[in-house]
């Protein structure tokens, strides 16, 4: 890298090693919560002040209340059947993470797409930060362009750099690369 290296992994850092076995059972208790689609008592697993913070069209949560009430029940309301399918999860003392998927029929509106009754696959990832058994902080990416895709709706208008792959265009040349 030219010029001066930047900070690396300093959320990680000093993290205790010793917790892996408790991050990995509240991981696992929360994420079977969520598949048997418990709002209320999410609180077994999140810290009552955690923040969840998720890419655009997800937005960012900050305490348990304002996750069960703006994410939780629209995402429930949208897809009431789903269930998630980590692929795989990874355990480093405090620390977690996750990528996999959510099975679910679109039973709901979602961001203004009325229920269309199609089953839809929606994949994500999630890193999270264990303290006191329970879940401090939940870094979330859910991939809502291919949801909407997947309803009929092309958020990129077909200007997604998958015309590139599909040999649709040319991707721009990059002076001296």
């Amino acid at each position: 890298m030219k010029g001066s290296r930047p900070p690396q992994a300093e959320l990680t850092r000093d993290t205790d090693m010793s917790k892996t076995a408790e991050t990995r059972r509240v991981i696992e208790g929360m994420v079977d919560g969520l598949n048997d689609h418990r709002i209320a008592d999410m609180g077994e697993f999140f810290a009552e002040t955690f923040r969840w913070m998720g890419n655009r069209g997800c937005g960012t949560k900050t305490g348990l209340a304002e996750f069960q009430r703006n994410w939780q029940r629209p995402f429930q309301a949208a897809f009431g059947d789903k269930v998630c399918i980590d692929e795989a999860r990874l355990y480093m003392g405090e620390w977690a993470a996750a990528f996999g998927r959510q099975e679910a029929t679109h039973r709901g509106p979602l961001f203004g797409i009325p229920a269309t009754g199609k089953r839809v696959t929606i994949r994500y990832m999630d890193f999270w930060k264990v303290q006191d058994g329970r879940i401090q902080d939940n870094w979330v990416m859910v991939d809502l362009a291919d949801v909407a895709a997947q309803l009929g709706v092309d958020l990129f208008r077909g200007e997604g750099w998958e015309r590139y792959d599909r040999g649709e265009a040319e991707p721009p040349e990059v002076p001296g690369a």
